[in-house]
């Protein structure tokens, strides 16, 4: 039987200070055991990436390493939301392919449980990558996408009494675009024009005068992106959560291009996308949020934001591979956008939720 021991995972305020070691072993077996379930490193961070999304004071997280042998092979992590009147929590468990099936992952869930439930946090939802596998499935009760039953992710949480609520695509879009592409954008630029959209770009923080636009576009990103049967309840943005989400990027070594759309009779956003651009340019970006504000869909407004931040990509960043995304399966009209484009499904995650008796 294997021997480990579970500590309380430190999480620096640096990453060059000497108490950074362990948050740093700890994002290496990250990308290790995403790897193993993916294919590639295209979901890995290095720990200065990392490290800003776990000083967020809007997200706060706790988390557990399990150790074998001094070396860390597993990770436990809960967070919640700060909002008035949310309870639900998440909860996160990733082990080492060599070392599953050695109650690790149960440990580990124990603990995060009994956390949750000393904290009066309800509903636990998790969110899982799933191993692409032949054989039998699980649909999703949204009636769009599906995991494999045989996954140990899948097991793992059905032992335990969650229920699937929602599948996502993750998706893979080979770089650089073909040149068509940039004839197609320079005609929808041209269309927006004429019902009144025109595109806006920046790098980084965000201009002063978009702070406000900015708060209202993360806001509806919380109620308008689809959930499935997931508890998530309405985010509270401010133009100072903006500045902090600003100051939280500006400290990782990913640069942030930004494309939105303004509605020019009003003079406000109704349209962003991120890309998220790690410096080494053999490495994926990543596609962060991409929303068009309800009121102002039907107008090609989402396809237009994607193809301007492409573009802005390779004449400012050119050289990386690929850009990768998650959309929930019944997410139709973004996956048709992301198809068109050329994204291709390389893997999929598993919202999960168990409803917890107070």
């Amino acid at each position: 039987m294997t021997e480990f021991t579970i500590d309380d995972l430190h999480i620096p305020q640096s990453i060059d200070a000497p108490d950074a070691l362990d948050f740093i072993e700890m994002t290496t077996v990250r990308n290790d055991i995403e790897a193993e379930i993916v294919g590639n490193y295209d979901l890995a961070y290095s720990a200065a990436e990392l490290l800003p999304h776990w000083l967020d004071p809007y997200d706060p997280k706790i988390a557990y390493v399990a150790r074998v042998d001094g070396r860390i092979v597993a990770r436990g992590i809960l967070n919640w939301r700060i909002e008035d009147d949310v309870d639900e929590a998440w909860l996160e468990i990733e082990v080492l392919a060599a070392f599953r099936r050695a109650g690790i992952g149960a440990a580990l869930y124990d603990l995060l449980a009994t956390r949750a439930a000393a904290e009066r946090l309800r509903p636990w939802q998790s969110y899982v990558l799933h191993k692409a596998a032949d054989g039998e499935t699980l649909p999703s009760p949204t009636g769009f996408g599906a995991v494999p039953l045989a996954d140990p992710g899948t097991r793992f949480l059905l032992g335990r009494g969650y229920e699937l609520q929602q599948v996502e695509r993750f998706s893979r879009l080979p770089l650089p675009l073909p040149t068509r592409w940039f004839d197609e954008l320079a005609e929808r630029v041209r269309v927006a024009a004429d019902a009144g959209y025109r595109l806006v770009r920046w790098v980084g923080r965000t201009p002063e005068d978009r702070v406000a636009d900015l708060a209202v576009l993360h806001q509806r990103m919380s109620t308008d992106a689809p959930s499935g049967g997931l508890d998530y309840a309405e985010e509270q943005w401010d133009e100072t959560r903006v500045r902090t989400l600003d100051d939280l990027r500006a400290a990782s070594p990913r640069l942030i291009l930004v494309t939105a759309v303004e509605y020019v009779p009003s003079g406000t956003l109704v349209a962003f996308t991120e890309l998220e651009v790690p410096l080494e340019r053999e490495r994926a970006v990543s596609q962060a949020d991409t929303l068009v504000l309800r009121e102002h869909r039907g107008h090609g407004l989402g396809m237009l934001a994607k193809l301007a931040n492409l573009k802005y990509l390779e004449d400012t960043h050119p050289g990386h591979p690929s850009v990768t995304t998650f959309n929930a399966e019944e997410n139709r009209h973004m996956l048709a956008v992301n198809e068109a484009i050329g994204f291709m499904p390389v893997g999929y995650g598993g919202g999960w939720k168990l409803d917890v008796t107070p």
